[in-house]
């Protein structure tokens, strides 16, 4: 397939980035509700102007309401989203959240995706347990109680833990701490007894939370998907994670650049235009290349999710999702430094935009594994 987008995902494009570049502003948004320290660190009025453009349903079955799309659409979001530095459960609910409720059943779809549909729900996932991204080992703990469960355990930096109404939470129900079988996703409520959040704030201003589960008991109805069968569909929800962050890093990227290659055109240093320096349009156009480079990584592990959407995350795709993942952690951190740098001594201010580009860059590369995590993983996928 071309890894570029058709007209009607060119249509969806000119749609966010208008949207995006007018309500999702970083002055009327990011420092908004940085400024005033809010506790959930996005505003909820726009998540509802995202359900009213149908941007929350995108990877929601039509069956279930929703607009039956895929992981390019919602990509094209997440890029406007991250080219405008906007704070939304986005990628957390509507594309995390939603991709692991697809797998549950009629009951556990028909309680939380109306309230995603509406705008007035915000879903977390809470898969891992320590400072960094290590999905494969989980020790939460799941056992028997009557016709439920009981859930015990830690987990770490749960980006809108602290928000949201339900969490997805990856327990173990058999085996050790490293089988790669034996886990259940389980739909935790806020309001379960013996759930406890700690909220911390990100350098990037957005809101994470310690989560710690001590006998949590839930029906059985609450489980996603089947009982120690719940790995495949983790993979899913982990795919769909990585690249959406992938696809947010490209519009972190590009905001970074399209910033630097503006004030390259404005600042005059010895009489003339930055931007007229050879070297620093050869750093433009090489910064340009590494972005559109990660942008047809992103495109294609999207489009291999897309074919196999019905079924397990493929191997084929999974060495693209992390290859995206790495690129785009990759070029999105050279954007931010890069035009940092080219910024001179006010790229260290506040008063500029571009030092919080670099900010949001930095959660970005942790969130859902950095690129060396995922090189790692594209040399064992590949047989290394």
């Amino acid at each position: 397939m071309p890894l570029y987008h058709n007209d009607d995902q060119a249509m969806l494009a000119d749609s966010a980035r208008g949207f995006m570049a007018d309500e999702g502003a970083i002055a009327k948004q990011l420092r908004h509700f940085r400024d005033i320290a809010c506790k959930d660190g996005f505003g909820h009025a726009l998540w509802s102007q995202f359900a009213e453009m149908g941007f929350t349903g995108i990877l929601v079955p039509e069956a279930d309401g929703g607009l039956g799309m895929g992981h390019v659409e919602a990509g094209i979001v997440l890029e406007e989203i991250g080219r405008n530095l906007t704070p939304s459960p986005f990628l957390t609910s509507s594309v995390m959240a939603a991709t692991a409720l697809g797998a549950g059943g009629d009951d556990l779809r028909g309680r939380y995706l109306p309230g995603l549909l509406e705008g007035t729900s915000v879903y977390a996932v809470a898969i891992d347990e320590g400072p960094k991204h290590r999905p494969e080992r989980i020790a939460t703990s799941a056992t028997r109680a009557g016709n439920g469960f009981k859930l015990s355990g830690t987990k770490s930096f749960v980006v809108q833990g602290a928000s949201a109404d339900m969490l997805v939470i990856a327990a173990r129900t058999a085996g050790s701490d490293d089988d790669v079988d034996g886990i259940t996703l389980f739909a935790v409520p806020k309001d379960a007894a013996g759930l406890s959040l700690d909220s911390v704030r990100l350098v990037d201003s957005a809101m994470a939370a310690h989560v710690k589960l001590d006998n949590v008991q839930l029906d059985a109805d609450a489980v996603i998907g089947e009982v120690d069968g719940g790995r495949a569909v983790l993979n899913k929800v982990l795919s769909a994670g990585r690249v959406g962050a992938a696809a947010e890093s490209v519009g972190v990227g590009m905001g970074a650049f399209d910033m630097t290659t503006t004030y390259l055109k404005q600042r005059k240093q010895f009489g003339k235009l930055i931007g007229e320096f050879q070297s620093l349009q050869h750093r433009a156009a090489h910064l340009y290349s590494e972005l559109e480079i990660a942008r047809a990584a992103v495109i294609k592990a999207q489009q291999l999710l897309d074919g196999g959407s019905d079924g397990p995350v493929s191997e084929r795709a999974e060495l693209m999702v992390s290859v995206a993942k790495a690129k785009a952690g990759q070029a999105a951190g050279l954007a931010v430094k890069e035009g940092v740098q080219m910024h001179g001594g006010i790229g260290m201010t506040d008063e500029y935009d571009i030092g919080l580009y670099m900010k949001r860059d930095r959660a970005l590369a942790e969130f859902m594994g950095d690129q060396y995590y995922h090189a790692q993983r594209v040399a064992v996928l590949s047989g290394y």
